[in-house]
């Protein structure tokens, strides 16, 4: 192995980052925020060349929805850690048992050190940055696998950092699944992996070998609900509208939707009114979204011929052309009531398939999703805001939309993660600077305090004295 080649090593890149981690192990905001400021100015200036590669990669991306999605969050979540980072290394008071008075304790966030980002091919840019931007605020080193599906935007990125940052600060690593493999097994101080549930189980074995402390961002089946007497125009709007954004190949992307029995119908009606709205050209339309490779295309094209052979109600959204085998384009698809036997209904969908199915009572609906594994989020639509309580009450998701979808994902306020199946653990913010910092609890005893009463030998004072606290 040449020098160059080890320079790109994973482990010796991971040993080159603790080495200077051990000389600065607590950087001052100034240094932090630099880094940040540097992370921004990697956005901002290359804009351009980024929309071009991801178009690249997926062989068709609307550069105004690499804007919106990736872009424009990933600029708001490192404008978040500038604005918010100095108030977050700050030590936090805590309070001190009236026994302990007047001794002192506070909470003081340090960096964990190297953090290790294996990022999926969905969302190159943003799944990058989210957790990025905590991970430079939290002031520690990062290490970032990209994935070796959007190879453009890899080379490209590797190349963006590397001008901005020197590699004892922050480093991309590129490569096929062994070297993420490997890369999972390295003795992080933090890692975080976005991508499907079965990878995530083998990255969460592989870091438990070190001990590593994980945030796993996994997927699901996130459900959309239609609540009884909820406009259907309105629902079908959102709902498809998150669907559809990178032509659904979204984790949190309503993977199917829970309609009244009465309307089902009119609902799917609906959904075709608008997915033609949206996309008038079909197929052809330059704002619509490829899928990102054979592969995937393939296989989402099995889910459809499996419900074809199962005697489904397929209802094709767009005018014209339904496939382009060559560009890997699939237009949108409807399963009307599938069973829970077809492919679709029992893995993630990932893609422009949406089943629809009936429900009789809003209970029903929530029965529904409790039976499923619990999802990485839930969308509510309902203007009865009681039973929308009653529903966030009643499901166990990880996050949630009432009247929307995706949106919640992109609030800096608000943390983002799912739970069990979709994921462990929380980023985005000042959630994002807690997971990777460790919260540090520091107790300062006073010069004057009473612990001298409390050592061996126990006198009979002890006794009264501990008989008396407990009864105060």
């Amino acid at each position: 192995m040449d020098r160059n080649d080890r320079l790109l090593d994973p482990p010796a890149l991971l040993e080159v980052q603790r080495a200077a981690h051990r000389q600065a192990p607590f950087p001052p905001w100034e240094t932090r925020r630099d880094r940040l400021q540097r992370l921004l100015r990697l956005l901002l200036d290359n804009e351009t060349a980024i929309e071009e590669a991801i178009d690249a990669d997926f062989g068709g991306r609307p550069r105004i929805e690499t804007q919106i999605a990736e872009l424009f969050p990933s600029v708001a979540e490192v404008r978040a850690a500038l604005r918010g980072g100095r108030r977050w290394m700050k030590p936090r008071g805590a309070w001190v048992s009236k026994w302990f008075l007047p001794a002192r304790a506070w909470i003081m966030p340090r960096p964990v050190g190297v953090v290790g980002i294996i990022v999926p091919w969905n969302y190159p840019l943003y799944l990058t940055i989210g957790p990025l931007a905590g991970a430079l605020a939290a002031g520690n080193r990062t290490l970032v696998k990209l994935s070796e599906f959007t190879p453009a935007f890899a080379a490209l990125f590797q190349r963006l950092v590397s001008e901005h940052f020197g590699t004892d600060e922050l480093a991309v690593v590129t490569g096929g699944a062994e070297i993420a493999a490997d890369f999972s097994a390295l003795p992080f101080d933090h890692l975080v992996f976005t991508g499907s549930t079965e990878v995530g189980r083998k990255v969460m074995t592989a870091a438990g070998a070190n001990l590593t402390p994980v945030t796993l961002e996994l997927g699901g089946k996130s459900p959309a609900v239609v609540a009884p007497g909820y406009p259907l125009g309105r629902a079908a709007r959102r709902i498809m509208t998150g669907k559809l954004l990178n032509a659904g190949q979204t984790c949190i992307a309503p993977d199917y939707a829970l309609v009244p029995r009465a309307d089902v119908d009119a609902f799917v009606a609906q959904a075709r009114k608008e997915a033609r709205a949206m996309y008038p050209a079909g197929l052809a339309d330059r704002d619509y979204c490829s899928i990102i490779d054979a592969r995937q295309y393939e296989r989402l094209v099995g889910y459809l011929d499996d419900a074809s052979a199962a005697g489904m109600r397929l209802v094709e959204l767009f005018e014209g052309p339904a496939r382009d085998d060559a560009a890997h384009r699939l237009a949108p698809v409807i399963l009307v009531d599938p069973p829970h036997s077809l492919v679709a209904m029992r893995k993630e969908i990932f893609g422009p398939i949406l089943p629809v199915l009936p429900y009789d009572e809003p209970a029903d609906a929530v029965a529904f999703v409790n039976a499923m594994a619990r999802p990485l989020a839930l969308y509510w639509f309902d203007d009865d805001r009681r039973r929308a309580q009653w529903a966030l009450e009643n499901t166990h998701v990880g996050g949630a939309c009432i009247n929307e979808t995706l949106v919640h994902v992109v609030q800096e306020e608000l943390p983002f993660g799912g739970v069990g199946p979709s994921g462990m653990g929380h980023y985005h913010g000042k959630w994002g600077f807690d997971a990777m910092s460790k919260l540090t609890p520091v107790f300062r005893q006073a010069r004057l305090n009473g612990m001298g009463l409390f050592t061996p030998p126990y006198r009979p004072l002890v006794h009264r004295m501990l008989a008396l606290m407990k009864r105060l």
